[in-house]
């Protein structure tokens, strides 16, 4: 085993959404950054994903100069319709609503990687694994292994972990999670020729079990099912049978008799909410290494940009020499937990499989029939804003008539 050492000012471990996103805008404010990526190929991606970018996230999107390059692969802008039994769809022009982009990981990964990669004063280390943080007590880097068992160490005043929700960053600096589990479990695959063809994504919130369907670039749409937890027995002794029965069953249902399957249908049966504080001294967390949420609501990605975006605009001055690190980065941890603390409870809540609550139904048939009341729905659905806006006396008296 050999060893080496290198010095910059951000070591970014995990070169997907939140990673690629924080190392590019890093740079771009001058941060000399080491942004490192367990896998070896450029052209890796992420395969457990709604693959939805919600519209909170398109401002980050176009300050990364990554619109453009969605557009061009043919991302969809994206919108959704949601049916529930106490109001059938509820839904807003797309005039009416901001736009997000649904792709691909297989599309989105590579094509971010190699922005983040092409970016001046980013270095990508492919192949290679974080496996200790350097420092007594504060980070002040870390080591990192490749398929070789040769070593680095990277010397840092800021490591990132963007390690995903299974974070081994978090393990080694002992920052627990708050964990809530799901009372749902997905089984979802990717079809070409889902008929009535739209760009328009769907959900049904079937009270217990939920559904979706997301159509992507290439005419392909993910068709997720999300049963509740007692139907696994169903699904463990039949998956194509139970899968095609609960998918045919939905009310207006997508048409897959003339559809093809272009994937397996693959399977998540655990994937419990968690939440950890997303910063301390010399460490920040972005995208599910500090938060990771119900996937039916199509928050990663969005919240993947955004938390590094929040964490770049927090600590950029700091690290160009214009003040202190450790606050900078508790700015960003208080900013992370007001932003987006209350959603993962509202998600988190609902991804138990409880019963739709009498307020959560008076809620539904009132977006259904009032426009006020529908685009706040919207705009909390699209993590535009707080679910406290439903606090509102004068939402609050809208929703009760």
């Amino acid at each position: 085993m050999s060893t080496s050492a290198g010095e910059y000012d951000v070591a970014v471990v995990g070169a997907s959404t939140a990673g690629c996103t924080a190392a590019r805008l890093l740079a771009l404010r001058g941060a000399h950054v080491a942004l490192i990526e367990r896998r070896p190929a450029l052209d890796a991606y992420k395969t457990v994903c709604t693959h939805y970018i919600q519209s909170s996230a398109t401002p980050t999107i176009e300050k990364l100069g990554l619109a453009l390059l969605l557009e061009e692969r043919g991302a969809v802008h994206n919108s959704i319709d949601l049916w529930t039994r106490e109001s059938g769809w509820i839904g807003l022009a797309d005039s009416e609503a901001p736009y997000g982009y649904s792709i691909t990981r297989r599309s989105l990964d590579p094509i971010l990687r190699k922005l983040a990669a092409d970016t001046p004063g980013v270095e990508l280390s492919a192949g290679w694994t974080a496996v200790g943080l350097l420092g007594d007590g504060r980070p002040t880097g870390v080591e990192i292994e490749d398929r070789g068992h040769n070593r680095r160490r990277l010397n840092a005043r800021l490591v990132v972990a963007a390690d995903g929700r299974d974070s081994r960053l978090a393990r080694l600096a002992r920052v627990p999670g708050r964990v809530k589990p799901h009372g749902r479990f997905f089984y979802w695959g990717y079809w070409s020729g889902v008929r009535p063809a739209t760009t328009r994504s769907k959900m049904w919130l079937l009270d217990p079990d939920a559904a979706y369907t997301f159509p992507n670039e290439d005419d392909l749409t993910v068709v997720l099912l999300a049963p509740h937890r007692d139907r696994l027995p169903e699904f463990q002794s039949d998956l194509q049978a139970a899968y095609r029965a609960m998918a045919d069953a939905l009310p207006d249902a997508p048409d897959l008799s003339d559809a093809t399957l272009e994937s397996k249908l693959l399977g998540k049966l655990e994937l419990p909410n968690v939440f950890r504080p997303a910063a301390g001294p010399g460490l920040a967390f972005v995208g599910d290494a500090a938060l990771a949420a119900d996937p039916l609501w199509g928050v990663g990605c969005g919240w993947a940009f955004q938390s590094a975006d929040w964490l770049v605009e927090e600590t950029a001055d700091a690290l160009d020499g214009g003040g202190d690190l450790d606050s900078a980065l508790q700015r960003y941890r208080r900013a992370h937990r007001r932003r987006l603390l209350p959603h993962y409870l509202m998600i988190s809540d609902i991804a138990s499989g409880r019963p739709i609550n009498p307020i959560e139904r008076r809620l539904y048939r009132a977006a259904a029939r009032d426009r006020v009341v529908r685009r706040a729905f919207e705009q909390i659905a699209s993590r535009r804003r707080s679910p406290a806006i439903m606090l509102d006396p004068r939402l609050l008296t809208r929703i009760a008539h």
